[in-house]
C-alpha cells in the first residue's frame, strides 16, 4: 500500500505528456483498452474461475468498470479542464473519509478513534501541501461544474473500492479482477471516445502524446490499481483507502525529482501530517493498547 499512491501520484507526471493532446474520453478508452488487452490472458488462464463468478455476477463487474473506469477515467480529464489542480487534489483527498463512512452507513463498520484522529491530521497535511501552507485559502476557493464532476467521481472510486472485497468476486485472483473491470470499463467507455473522434476533438498524434499514454496504461493504471485492489481485498477498504492520503507528498516529491520544481517548508510540514495521520490510522489496534498501558 505504500507503492499504490506512489504509482497514482505519477498519473501527473504522465499526463501533463497526453492530456493537452487527446480528448478526454479517447485517452481513459485506450487507457483501459490496452490494460484489458494486457491482462487478457490472465483471464483467460482462469477461465473456469470466471464463468463462475460471472454466472451470479456480471452487473457486478460492470458497475466496477462503469464507477472505476468510465467516471474515473473521461470526467476526470474532463473536470480537470474546468477547475483547478489545488481543488481537485482536495477533493480526492477526502477519498478515505468517504470510504471510511459510506463503509460505517452501509455495513455498520464501527470507526475507531484512531482512524479519525488519522483521517483528520493526513486530510490537514493535504491541505497543506495543495494550499501552499495558506489554510485561509480555503476561504477564497470557489467551487464550480468542474468540482461537481470530482466529487461525483471521488464518490464513484470510494463505492469501486468498497466493491472490490466483494464476497462474490473472492474467488477471483486480483490481476483477473482487474482485467475484467479494465474490459468492461473499455466497452463503457468506447461509444463516447467514437463521438469525440466523429467530432474532430484532439486524437494522439506526437510521440509525447503516445509516450504519456503508455507511462499511464503501466504506472497509474496496471501497477497502481493492481496494488490498490490487492490492499483492499487484504485489510479492508477503510484502512487500504487511508494510504490514498500519500498521493500528494509523493506527487510532491516526483515534481522535485523529475520536474525539478521548488521544495518549500510547508511541503515539508504537510508530509509530516500525512504521515502521522496514516501511521496512527493504520496501526494495529493491540499495538496501540499496549502503548497506552505501557505509559499507564
Amino acid at each position: 500500500m505504500l507503492i499504490s499512491p506512489l504509482c497514482f501520484a505519477t498519473n501527473l507526471i504522465f499526463g501533463r505528456l497526453a492530456v493537452s493532446e487527446v480528448a478526454p474520453f479517447t485517452l481513459a478508452f485506450l487507457r483501459w483498452a490496452a490494460v484489458a488487452a494486457l491482462l487478457m490472458p490472465f483471464v483467460f488462464r482462469h477461465r473456469r474461475q470466471v464463468a463462475e463468478v460471472a454466472a451470479s455476477s456480471v452487473p457486478l463487474l460492470v458497475l466496477l468498470g462503469a464507477l472505476g473506469m468510465w467516471l474515473c477515467g473521461g470526467p476526470v480529464y474532463l473536470a480537470l479542464g474546468l477547475t483547478s489542480a489545488t481543488n481537485g487534489a482536495l477533493i480526492f483527498g477526502t477519498t478515505s473519509v468517504a470510504v471510511i463512512l459510506l463503509e460505517a452507513v452501509f455495513r455498520g463498520r464501527r470507526i475507531a478513534g484512531r482512524e479519525a484522529v488519522g483521517s483528520v491530521l493526513a486530510l490537514l497535511g493535504v491541505s497543506v501541501i495543495v494550499l501552499r501552507g495558506d489554510l485561509a485559502a480555503l476561504i477564497h476557493l470557489s467551487l464550480n461544474l468542474g468540482d461537481l464532476i470530482l466529487v461525483v467521481c471521488m464518490l464513484g472510486w470510494a463505492t469501486y473500492s468498497i466493491l472490490c472485497r466483494s464476497p462474490r468476486l473472492a474467488p477471483l485472483p486480483n490481476i483477473v479482477l482487474l482485467g475484467l473491470a479494465a474490459s468492461a470499463g473499455a466497452l463503457l467507455l468506447a461509444p463516447f471516445a467514437v463521438l469525440e473522434f466523429l467530432s474532430g476533438a484532439p486524437m494522439p498524434g506526437t510521440a509525447r502524446a503516445w509516450a504519456g499514454i503508455a507511462g499511464i496504461i503501466v504506472v497509474p493504471s496496471l501497477l497502481a490499481f493492481l496494488t490498490h485492489q490487492f490492499g483492499m481485498r487484504v485489510l479492508g477498504p477503510s484502512v487500504a483507502s487511508l494510504f490514498t492520503y500519500l498521493t500528494p507528498p509523493y506527487g510532491v516529491l516526483l515534481a522535485l525529482l523529475i520536474l525539478g520544481e521548488p521544495f518549500g517548508p510547508y511541503q515539508a510540514v504537510g508530509i509530516s501530517l500525512v504521515m502521522a495521520g496514516v501511521v496512527l490510522a493504520t496501526l494495529p489496534r493491540d499495538y496501540v493498547e499496549r502503548v497506552f498501558r505501557r505509559r499507564k
